[in-house]
């Protein structure tokens, strides 16, 4: 059933119960709920008195259209970035989040793609917002926030802070509806990105960790303030600012590293031990390597670390085993989600026994069948796609054919197949293969990446790892690893092999090594497969 509450209704009540606690910290910044809901308010009323906000509602409207205007979040992670989100939501602005890598190109698709009518946006990615408005006549309203680049102000854009100052404090007249729209692009890793848009509702539901209550007092009751988080990942990715609303649906306090430009290991466990956080977010071995590596050469009293979530990228067992040696009494949690089909199934490692890639199956999750016409039951040996059933996405924005592909009825019943390949054992675990965007066919078998990327970490030696496939005349295509070592260690591409080779068939294995000095990866973790493919292109040395 659709969730009947929105977002902005959510917080306020929230905020009600507890004004004087602390929302959002940010270095020196401490801003308390009723301080971020009288902002929120005021970012809400100037986008409304610009003529922002729905104009034709969800009831006549397909799946994959929208009837609102659509706020860009252009921000690296601080107090503006969940400020614009919930002031979009209060005014009936749909939200979606923009990667702050992008070069103009890249930027004046998504822009355009998403029909864009504002941008929130730091001043050091105005250049590339400037590059490309001429191109952008949707594009209405520009809120800057200034930041350490001290650019000034982009012709027709507003100070942020001034926007604000010149809005009314109050709440907003109108009614918010659970209906309204929230838009979460997909990383574009493997392919152009894409809108996928969501009911408000049940995206507080799916993909922020909310109550299922259908109605504010049942919300109220589950909202503890127990959760004082620090979620590292950049919030321009899904599990960044979904592990935030989660905070804020807890009644917690969110809170911010200092250094938000890249990953600083120090600021982080500073971080924790300086205010007392029990609530870590990372993504995968991209973050947890370096964090280890610091836990390696400096001590921090982490006691009140409880949980640590790994949200968006696997974290391999051999560093869940490392993070278990320095934190004996943390619960390390892998999350396993997607932007089309929100939270997914989940792991929890403590003690001894750390794994990758197995998760119980979780209610509302499924296997079906290749192809996708039959729901299989545990111990069927077919490999097969995750999916999920229940509060899903609308669809994908502008694009009906991929949003019945991505969305197929089996049964009578709608699935989000987001593109896992698994098998569900007969003890009801799903061993989770790897997505089939990132699939390699060699000599007519099926390679999925990440399972020869985890089986190459498992050497010592190994900092990082990514796996494609080139074109080879024998194979059709063939796997070659490219890999990152630790600096001060060694090893042959034989050695790499030899430990792979443990885990994996022998088929799967690497015909070639890579080794490169750095791996680019998204600002959130995720492999770039489309960088991968190209390094690997080239002849082997």
């Amino acid at each position: 059933m659709a969730s009947p509450l929105a977002v902005a209704d959510i917080h306020e009540a929230i905020a009600a119960t507890r004004p004087d606690q602390l929302c959002i910290v940010h270095g020196q910044r401490q801003l308390t709920w009723q301080q971020v809901t009288e902002r929120t308010r005021r970012l809400a009323n100037y986008l409304h008195s610009a003529g922002l906000g729905c104009h034709t509602e969800r009831e006549h409207l397909a799946g994959h259209e929208s009837g609102q205007d659509h706020l860009a979040v252009f921000l690296h992670n601080g107090v503006e970035y969940l400020e614009s989100m919930l002031g979009a939501f209060k005014a009936r602005v749909a939200p979606f989040n923009v990667n702050y890598r992008y070069v103009a190109e890249e930027l004046q698709y998504l822009l355009t793609d998403a029909q864009a009518t504002a941008v929130v946006v730091h001043s050091r990615f105005t250049p590339t917002l400037a590059d490309v408005l001429p191109r952008l006549p949707l594009v209405k309203v520009i809120l800057q926030v200034p930041d350490s680049s001290d650019l000034p102000l982009l012709p027709g854009a507003v100070w942020y802070e001034d926007a604000l100052a010149a809005a009314s404090p109050d709440k907003p007249t109108w009614r918010c509806s659970a209906d309204d729209l929230y838009i979460l692009y997909t990383g574009g890793t493997t392919g152009m990105p894409k809108g996928v848009l969501w009911r408000n509702g049940d995206a507080n539901v799916e993909c922020f960790g909310g109550s299922r209550a259908e109605t504010l007092d049942g919300v109220l009751t589950e909202a503890t303030g127990a959760l004082r988080a620090l979620l590292a990942p950049p919030f321009m990715h899904g599990a960044g600012h979904w592990m935030c609303f989660r905070t804020w649906n807890n009644g917690g306090s969110i809170f911010i590293q200092q250094h938000v430009e890249h990953l600083d290991p120090h600021d982080i466990w500073g971080t924790i031990e300086r205010d007392r956080l029990n609530f870590l977010l990372i993504v995968g071995d991209a973050f947890g390597r370096p964090l280890l590596d610091e836990l390696e050469h400096h001590t921090y009293d982490l006691s009140s670390l409880t949980v640590l979530l790994s949200g968006g990228a696997a974290l391999s067992a051999p560093l869940k085993e490392e993070f278990l040696r320095h934190l004996p009494t943390v619960m390390i949690v892998d999350g396993l989600g997607s932007s089309e089909a929100g939270g997914q199934v989940s792991h929890v490692s403590a003690g001894a026994g750390a794994t990758t890639g197995t998760f119980p199956l979780g209610v509302g999750n499924h296997v079906l069948s290749a192809d996708l016409d039959r729901v299989l039951a545990p111990g069927d040996p077919e490999l097969g796609w995750l999916c999920k059933s229940g509060g899903l996405a609308l669809g994908y924005l502008g694009d009906p054919d991929k949003t019945a592909h991505t969305y197929p009825v089996v049964d009578g019943v709608r699935y989000a197949v987001p593109g896992d390949r698994a098998r569900l054992r007969i003890d009801g675990v799903v061993e989770l293969h790897g997505r089939d965007s990132a699939t390699i066919n060699s000599g007519g078998e099926k390679i999925f990446a990440e399972e020869v990327e985890a089986a190459i970490k498992t050497h010592p030696a190994v900092y990082d790892c990514v796996v494609a496939g080139r074109p080879s005349e024998q194979w059709g295509s063939e796997v070659v690893a490219i890999v990152r070592l630790r600096d001060g260690r060694s090893a042959t591409t034989e050695e790499l092999r030899r430990a792979a080779e443990q885990h994996i068939a022998r088929f799967k294995l690497p015909k070639a090594v890579v080794f490169v000095p750095e791996i680019l990866r998204s600002p959130a973790g995720k492999a770039d497969y489309r960088w991968a493919k190209q390094m690997v292109a080239q002849p082997a040395p």
